[in-house]
C-alpha cells in the first residue's frame, strides 16, 4: 500500500514539510509507504481547457503533472498539503490539483484523499475545504482528523512550536491508514461499487 504526498510549498524545509512529515512517519510506521512530491518551485500553468487530455490521457503542458498521475494511478491515497499565501491555497497547488484531476482519466473511486493546510494564522479552513473538493468529486472518501486538519507557522520551523496541529497530523495519518487497509480488505471482498454511465446535464435554455 502507498500514499502519495504533493507538497505545494516552494520552501524545501517549510512548515508545510514539518507537518507532511510528521504524518509520514505514522503512515510508514502502518506499513503504508510514502513518496513526496514537492511541486511549489515547479513552473506550472493552470488548465487552459482545451480537451486534449480526452484523447490522450494526459496534460497537454507534459510537466511535474503527468509525472504525478503516474504515481497517483498507483497510490492507495492521496495527500494534497499548502501553504496559506491569501487565506486560500497557493497558486501552484491549485494549478497541479485542477490539471491532474481533470487531465488523468484512471478510476480514482475509494482512493483515500487528505488535506493540509498551513499557515500563520488565517485561511487554514478555506484552504482545506478547498482541497477537498477534488476528493469528493471523485468518488475518494476523505480522511478526517480530530479538528480541521492544519497547522500553524510563518518562519521555517515555527510549526515545530504547534502542538496541537502536530497532533493533527498524527491523528489525520493514523485514521487514513485505516481507511487504506480497511478499503483494501473491502475491495478485495467485494470489489469497487457499481459505477453507472455518466450523466451530464446543464441549465442552458
Amino acid at each position: 500500500m502507498k500514499v502519495l504526498m504533493i507538497n505545494g510549498s516552494p520552501r524545501a524545509k517549510g512548515n508545510t514539510t514539518l507537518a507532511l512529515d510528521e504524518m509520514a512517519k505514522v503512515l510508514e510506521a502502518e506499513g503504508i509507504e510514502v513518496e513526496v512530491v514537492r511541486v511549489g518551485s515547479d513552473d506550472v500553468r493552470g488548465c487552459i481547457a482545451c480537451n486534449s487530455c480526452a484523447k490522450t490521457g494526459k496534460c497537454v503542458f507534459d510537466d511535474v503533472v503527468n509525472e504525478l498521475a503516474a504515481k497517483f494511478e498507483e497510490a492507495d491515497g492521496l495527500v494534497a498539503a499548502a501553504p496559506v499565501y491569501y487565506g486560500s491555497a497557493n497558486a501552484t497547488l491549485i494549478a497541479v490539483l485542477d490539471r491532474l484531476f481533470y487531465s488523468s482519466h484512471f478510476d480514482k473511486t475509494m482512493k483515500v484523499g487528505a488535506a493540509v493546510s498551513v499557515a500563520r494564522r488565517g485561511g487554514l479552513t478555506a484552504t482545506w475545504d478547498e482541497i477537498n473538493k477534488y476528493f469528493g468529486i471523485s468518488g475518494m472518501p476523505i480522511a478526517s482528523g480530530q479538528y480541521w486538519n492544519g497547522v500553524h507557522g510563518r518562519l521555517p520551523g515555527e510549526a515545530t512550536e504547534d502542538a496541537e496541529g502536530l497532533q493533527q497530523m498524527r491523528t489525520l495519518a493514523r485514521n487514513m491508514a485505516f481507511l487504506v487497509k480497511g478499503i483494501a480488505l473491502a475491495k478485495d471482498a467485494y470489489g469497487l461499487p457499481e459505477r453507472e454511465p455518466g450523466v451530464f446535464t446543464n441549465f442552458v435554455r
